[in-house]
């Protein structure tokens, strides 16, 4: 019995494509789980949502301008301080030689953001006994609280630069009152616990002074030797939050005084935003209407990987704004817009090159393997050559331009990522037999045709 010379099955071809779809399947659904609905779901910036922008004056104790290191300082924690305050994308920038702007997006007190902003955030702890300022000392006892202390009628026991955690919380289980809990270092801990021990007996007070304002006073009960304190005062959580955020972010080398402020209304910024979804739709609805008449049956897959992009970079933007690392701006649509086109010349250059292969003479499943694959690995060269340029204007860049870089950045990687498990694998399983005998459909048979034509057609071989 004479032998034959058959391809060989290699296992696991179809396995590799068909996990790749399911993994597809499920990034899809986490994405639609994470964007619905998106209006809700992905944060907005400044310039589309409305917020406050601020202007502030920087001055020294001594009447000095401020210094350059001192003004980069002050900006630096004013921006964590805006950060904590869960304003995604809100900039610090300095203005001039001694001043700051602030531009906060979707705040809903702009007079409570303010006074976070510019508060000094200097906190000292300081023994009422010891104050040698009688009739301060005395309303202290009383319960008074919000008195302004004279610089040099007490020392305090311990300072802010003593803290290393600061957490809140209810007082206790049957209060609605919020307490500010620090945590001490070993030098705060050992000076906290000698004042404490020797307080209790006495049942003395210790005086929580922020910005040289007392804040307040409770007695001492017990020695407190473990470095762990609790800052109580009525706070609701709205202003626990708040001194949470100015003792994390520390202090301020500059005294701010508030200059002029500007609340921006959300009317401009949706109508911009409408504008700007639209112009991104009708874009994607041109691009897919175009790629379906050009290229047929493999238009169609195209069409679903578009789709699957969007779905995607939608999922992607809302889990940003949940961490609270994004909000969209009008820059960032643009970013968007222009990923849009990059998604439509990737199918492009890989559904190109496929169709040439099978012009070369290669059969439709060896083109499927060896054509894709070349057509996708040419289109993330292009793509990392503008992902880098992306993240550069993501990192170096300031403000609004960042989001551009982002939202660029995050379009370029789910288009590689939609290339890698959806393009290549569908193309892939279609090719031996639905597109192999639908050539027409799939726009195919002219490809054949003139492959024929030129003599040039291999018969059978299926490996890339």
């Amino acid at each position: 019995m004479a032998g034959r010379f058959q391809p060989r099955k290699r296992a696991g071809v179809k396995r590799v494509p068909v996990t790749l779809l399911v993994v597809l399947v499920a990034l899809m659904v986490f994405s639609i789980i994470m964007s619905v609905p998106p209006q809700e779901r992905i944060h907005q910036g400044l310039d589309i949502q409305g917020g406050v922008s601020v202007v502030m004056t920087a001055t020294t104790d001594s009447g000095e301008a401020p210094s350059s290191d001192d003004m980069d300082a002050a900006v630096a924690v004013i921006q964590n301080r805006v950060n904590a305050l869960g304003a995604s994308e809100a900039t610090a920038q300095r203005q001039g030689s001694n001043q700051i702007l602030v531009q906060i997006p979707g705040v809903d007190d702009p007079q409570a953001a303010i006074q976070t902003i510019g508060q000094v955030g200097y906190l000292e702890f300081v023994d009422v006994s010891q104050i040698t300022d009688e009739t301060m000392r005395d309303a202290i006892n009383q319960g008074y609280t919000g008195m302004s202390l004279t610089s040099g009628t007490y020392t305090p026991i311990f300072t802010g630069s003593s803290i290393t955690n600061v957490t809140t919380g209810l007082e206790s289980d049957v209060s609605a009152n919020y307490a500010v809990n620090l945590t001490l270092d070993s030098e705060g801990t050992a000076a906290f616990a000698a004042t404490t021990s020797q307080l209790a007996p006495t049942h003395g007070k210790v005086a929580i002074v922020l910005d040289g304002v007392v804040q307040s006073a409770p007695a001492v009960q017990n020695s407190i030797t473990n470095g762990r304190v609790a800052i109580t005062g009525g706070y609701t959580a709205d202003q626990a939050n708040s001194l949470k955020t100015i003792l994390q972010s520390g202090s301020l080398p500059v005294t701010l005084t508030y200059s002029q402020s500007q609340v921006v209304g959300p009317t401009l910024g949706q109508d911009s935003l409408m504008a700007g979804l639209i112009s991104a739709l009708v874009g994607m609805a041109i691009v897919i209407v175009y790629l379906l008449f050009y290229y047929k049956g493999l238009g169609i897959l195209t069409a679903i990987a578009m789709i699957c992009f969007a779905v995607l970079y939608l999922g992607i933007l809302a889990l940003l704004s949940y961490m609270n690392l994004f909000a969209l701006s009008l820059p960032g649509i643009a970013g968007m817009v222009l990923t849009i086109g990059m998604a439509a010349d990737s199918s492009i250059l890989v559904l190109e090159r496929f169709r040439e292969e099978i012009r070369m003479g290669r059969s439709i499943t060896a083109s499927s393997i060896s054509g894709v694959k070349h057509g996708i690995f040419t289109s993330i060269d292009a793509d990392v050559v503008t992902l880098v340029s992306a993240l550069a204007l993501f990192f170096f860049a300031s403000g609004t331009v960042k989001g551009f870089g982002l939202t660029l950045a995050i379009g370029i990687a789910c288009d590689i990522i939609i290339m890698l498990i959806f393009k290549a694998p569908a193309i892939r399983l279609l090719a031996p037999k639905v597109i192999q005998n639908h050539q027409g459909f799939w726009g195919v048979k002219d490809d054949v045709a003139e492959a024929e034509a030129n003599g040039e057609v291999v018969r059978g071989g299926d490996n890339g």
